[in-house]
């Protein structure tokens, strides 16, 4: 799929020497088997990441103890990534699989519009997340009491307006009629929007995101350097233990024994002996927790950043590099499909994440299960 937008990759609608506007080149030299098995393919990545988010949504709705602010921003990425695997992707997977537009102009402004809004969305989410995360961490007291839901809704209100902002401009220029209709892209005529749509979507996000998550990442390695304990979770007292013969008890370990005591007026002998008593230290074992978790956060924080740079950073060079080359610049029309459907991977991987890292998730997740299936 090619645009230059967010998610559609960009195209010069000329295919003069070989270039990618003609979509359908290597669609043409596929085998039936080769088509086949791609349809099926991207046919399986669009359900998987259908169900992993509609679990995430059900699983947020029917477990009360997850209706929190930073678990709704969760639940809304993962409305928003539904709606990439509902609107996008099973549009996409025709379009990718049989490399020519046959659903007329109306579906294909409809289906860029989706493409670009849910999409740039899905990044803005992340976005918000981890400046959710980030006030948390770094003002837990001030934060605390502006945690609302009432803010999260407005964090997700304005992730919508801004991406809407940035899929709306093209609809205003894209005059082709029904019959010329061949390839759905959008017109990359218009580099001043070419760079404001992809600067906006991916570029700044990923800045923001890099630079918070350092933050972040910093905080949290500072809190794990003061709550390690620098000896294990036990530690040894002396105390002395008074028998009415030699030696110790059997739960305890004797250091040495002394010389017998004066005992009652029957004159039974008592002895004294000194033992090394093993202590639980339940705050150091509290802070080798919180540790504990805290390295965990930080290296979700990481897998998350690796992931969306990973799945997004290829189809947006293209994005921003091909429509300034022009001429110049040569792509396999393959490598822009891998490249969009790599984007959208990110919609599937982002449930996956943020839901197996979370034990509370996971334990929701696992009940939300068993009750389906014995239901």
């Amino acid at each position: 799929m090619e645009a230059a937008g967010p998610c559609p990759l960009p195209a010069n609608e000329s295919s003069a020497g070989g270039r990618c506007g003609a979509a359908g080149a290597y669609q043409e030299g596929t085998p039936l088997g080769g088509k086949v098995v791609l349809a099926a393919a991207l046919a399986l990545l669009t359900l998987a990441t259908m169900l992993s988010n509609a679990f995430v949504i059900a699983t947020v709705s029917r477990t009360r103890k997850l209706h929190t602010p930073a678990n709704y921003l969760i639940a809304s990425l993962a409305v928003t990534d539904l709606l990439v695997a509902i609107l996008v992707m099973p549009v996409s997977t025709v379009y990718t699989v049989t490399g020519k537009w046959t659903l007329g102009q109306v579906v294909c402004d409809v289906w860029l519009s989706s493409d670009i809004t849910c999409c740039t969305a899905s990044i803005l989410h992340l976005c918000v997340i981890a400046l959710d995360r980030y006030w948390a961490i770094t003002d837990a007291v001030g934060y605390s009491s502006k945690r609302t839901p009432r803010r999260a809704a407005g964090m997700i209100a304005l992730v919508w307006v801004f991406s809407i902002s940035i899929s709306m401009p093209p609809l205003f220029w894209r005059q082709a009629k029904a019959d010329e209709v061949s390839d759905c892209v959008v017109n990359t005529d218009h580099i001043l929007y070419t760079v404001y749509s992809t600067v906006g979507a991916f570029y700044l996000p990923t800045l923001l995101l890099i630079a918070l998550y350092g933050r972040i990442y910093v905080e949290a390695r500072s809190r794990i350097l003061k709550q390690t304990p620098k000896k294990a979770g036990k530690r040894f007292t002396r105390a002395h233990l008074i028998t009415d013969s030699p030696g110790s008890s059997s739960s305890v370990t004797s250091i040495n024994s002394k010389a017998p005591e004066p005992g009652s007026d029957a004159g039974s002998p008592v002895y004294m002996n000194q033992v090394k008593v093993k202590v639980s230290d339940a705050l150091l074992e509290k802070k080798k927790l919180t540790a504990a978790r805290e390295r965990k956060a930080t290296k979700t924080l990481g897998i998350i950043l690796g992931a969306f740079i990973v799945c997004w950073l290829p189809f947006f060079i293209i994005s921003l590099v091909l429509p300034i080359c022009k001429d110049a610049c040569w792509f396999h029309m393959a490598i822009f499909d891998f490249f969009t459907w790599l984007g959208y991977l990110n919609s599937l991987i982002n449930p996956i994440i943020y839901t197996m890292s979370n034990e509370d998730f996971k334990q929701a997740f696992q009940k939300l299960i068993r009750f389906r299936c014995s239901g």
